[in-house]
C-alpha cells in the first residue's frame, strides 16, 4: 500500500503528470504518458527504464474512469 500523502507528491518523471495507484498490479499508473511504474516492497521505482507501457485496453479502461 502506498501512503496517500506520498502519492499526492509523486509525479511521472516523463510527463510530470499525477499518478494513480493500482493496488492489484502493485503499480503507479500515469494516464498522460501511458506508463506504469512498479512498487516493490512498498517502494515506488520511478525509473522510465523500469516502467512498462500500458496496453491499449488498459489505457481505454483508464479513460472510462
Amino acid at each position: 500500500m502506498i501512503d496517500k500523502k506520498l502519492l499526492s507528491l509523486l509525479v511521472c518523471p516523463v510527463s510530470k503528470a499525477p499518478l494513480e495507484y493500482n493496488a492489484e498490479q502493485q503499480e503507479l499508473v500515469c494516464r498522460a504518458s501511458g506508463l506504469a511504474y512498479p512498487v516493490r516492497d512498498g517502494i515506488p521505482v520511478m525509473l522510465e527504464t523500469e516502467a512498462r507501457q500500458l496496453t491499449l485496453e488498459e489505457r481505454e479502461q483508464l479513460g472510462r474512469q
